[in-house]
């Protein structure tokens, strides 16, 4: 698995480069000659352009060669420099700059390339893995921060994105690492969510430009690829690599579930488009959720909820490897950037009352919601701090009815019944601490709340790209890079928040690349048809996980209260993400056991 260290031009990084040094890694240098770079990488190694006293290396999926890395860093005088250059890259990667000293490392908006940070012998490291960060520093789990993992939604800013590693932090989205020339280190924004003010065929337009360059970012000069090819998201991604010289090979995963209609919908998009190898996966063959979980090994650096299925989303990464693929093209992110949250109605009520009121009684009518709350959200004007304190009293109460509508700041999350009464303790100091100085990702709540679910969702994405990873495969995301995100997020409210059509924005986007036939789907295959199979056929599984639960020895759980759940189908009352972020949480724990940091 692949990972990767910076250190700045200081003296004082030298015990950690020797250290480093010591376990066989690769390593690029500083003009200066010291250590910069430091680690494994996994497939190609970091693109690096020198010119004088700077360096500019990119990690990840892009399109950059030296020599236009090499001609960027001749024109780069200071750090601040490379805003305006990097804001136009597409694909998805990590960048690390040296310029006369000085560090700078950013990853991207969602934390799909994050980036850590900590101090050693007085001085700021950088990396893209918590744990090789923690290993170096010999930092600890804190417990404290493990106990907000329990949590059944991992989207509560900033309490849930915390590494667990003592005294290892990560830099949030939109910002980067700057590392000054005596090694200390403070973050910098580079970026904010871009205002929503382009009309919907202007915004298509834009759109449709930056996921084909973001494709090409990673499919040029490949001979095979593969894709998912499932709903509308993995559907246009699958097309635009259709449309270039890679021979593209499809899968799709059918489900038990007898509404399920990926297969039929990909088979049609197939027939239409002609030259793309199509394999549909029998549900059958599929293993259901919680199957596998003694044999879970796949080394994180933070819990992965992920996990509960792990056997069952390998089965796609696994057949694509073995068909000779070294790229797997996914549709992740797509629905948290082209749904539309309704939060935007909360602004939009603001600004065109009319068209807010319409869309409002519309949402209403369809999920359904309750009308009276509707209207107290919406007339409520509390901060983002006023909401985490609302959460933090909030943790133990019942969850939010089915028909409460989703126009505020974020679902409130709560904690499970096991959890210990020191946890719940623990996690209601977290987010009333958050709440003294917590700012929202972004200005409104529909950004705020698209950006918070693309965060969390991302993070076990990258995950997953870590487990394909074991197979030689990269795991691409195109609707994470963020080029797209910004394409996506510009879009006017009224244009893409709708209850009357499904996604109409990447509708509009790929006319002329998906077939007219599958553009006109409005329906997605969701999974919960299998979950409580999987809880009744792996049972023992998750039992076994209850006897000496290494949660249980933290004092964040109750063992005891955790069987008696698990013994029985769940009740209604108990959301199935609660039960997975516990299982993540014991799983990770139980891993880190047995198995060696990377480096």
């Amino acid at each position: 698995m692949g990972w990767f260290v910076v250190l700045p031009d200081h003296a004082s990084a030298a015990p950690v480069g020797a250290a480093l040094r010591a376990r066989s890694v690769q390593e690029i240098s500083h003009s200066s000659g010291r250590p910069w770079l430091l680690g494994h990488w996994d497939g190609a190694p970091p693109a690096v352009g020198a010119a004088g006293a700077t360096r500019i290396a990119v990690l990840g999926d892009h399109a950059l060669t030296e020599d236009r890395l090499t001609a960027a860093a001749a024109r780069i005088r200071t750090l601040a420099d490379l805003d305006h250059w990097a804001a136009r890259l597409p694909g998805s990667f990590h960048l690390v700059a040296s310029v006369d000293g000085r560090i700078r490392v950013q990853g991207n908006v969602t934390g799909f390339r994050p980036v850590f940070h900590a101090r050693a012998h007085d001085t700021h490291l950088a990396g893209d893995r918590a744990d090789v960060l923690a290993a170096l520093t010999g930092a600890a789990i804190d417990e404290r921060r493990l106990a907000p993992r329990l949590l059944n939604s991992s989207a509560l800013h900033p309490v849930t994105a915390r590494p667990v590693w003592r005294g290892v932090d990560s830099v949030p989205g939109g910002h980067c690492l700057v590392i000054d020339a005596r090694g200390h280190g403070r973050t910098v924004r580079h970026w904010t969510p871009p205002e929503p003010v382009l009309p919907m065929a202007e915004g298509a337009a834009a759109l449709r430009e930056a996921l084909r360059d973001a494709v090409a970012a990673r499919v040029g000069g490949r001979e095979l690829v593969s894709c998912d090819l499932g709903g509308l998201d993995s559907t246009s991604v699958c097309c635009l690599a259709a449309a270039g010289p890679a021979r593209v090979v499809a899968y799709t995963a059918d489900t038990r579930d007898p509404m399920g209609s990926d297969a039929d919908w990909a088979r049609r998009t197939v027939a239409a488009l002609g030259g793309v190898e199509h394999h549909v996966i029998a549900g059958d063959d599929v293993p259901l959720v919680y199957d596998g979980l003694a044999d879970a090994d796949d080394l994180f650096d933070e819990p992965c909820p992920a996990v509960v299925h792990r056997t069952g989303w390998l089965v796609v990464p696994r057949a694509a490897a073995d068909r000779g693929s070294h790229l797997h093209l996914t549709g992740f992110g797509g629905d948290e950037l082209l749904a539309g949250s309704p939060a935007h109605l909360h602004t939009l009520l603001r600004r065109h009352p009319g068209v807010a009121w319409q869309r409002v009684r519309g949402f209403a009518a369809q999920r359904p919601w309750s009308y009276r709350e509707a209207v107290r959200q919406l007339r409520d004007t509390s901060t983002y701090g006023a909401w985490l304190a609302r959460v933090a009293d909030g943790l133990t109460a019942a969850p939010p009815a089915e028909n409460t509508p989703t126009l505020d700041w974020g679902m409130p999350p709560r904690m499970p019944p096991w959890a210990t009464p020191d946890a719940v303790a623990a996690v209601r100091e977290a987010v009333r601490d958050a709440a003294a100085t917590a700012r929202p990702l972004a200005a409104t709540r529909g950004q705020h709340v698209e950006l918070e679910a693309m965060r969390c969702t991302s993070r076990m994405v990258r995950q997953l790209a870590q487990m394909a990873g074991r197979f030689g495969l990269d795991l691409a995301a195109p609707y994470y890079d963020d080029r797209v995100i910004e394409a996506g997020m510009a879009v006017r409210a009224q244009d893409r928040v709708t209850p009357w059509a499904y996604k109409p924005l990447i509708t509009e986007a790929m006319r002329g690349v998906v077939p007219e036939e599958s553009l006109a789907r409005h329906t997605k295959d969701e999974g919960s048809y299998d979950v409580e199979t999987g809880l009744r056929d792996h049972r023992a599984g998750l039992l076994a996980l209850c006897e000496d639960s290494r949660l249980a020895r933290l004092g964040l759980i109750d063992a005891h209260a955790l069987r008696a759940v698990c013994e029985r189908p769940l009740p209604p009352s108990l959301q199935f993400d609660a039960l997975y972020q516990t299982v993540a949480c014991e799983v990770w724990l139980r891993t880190l056991e047995t198995a060696a940091v990377p480096s």
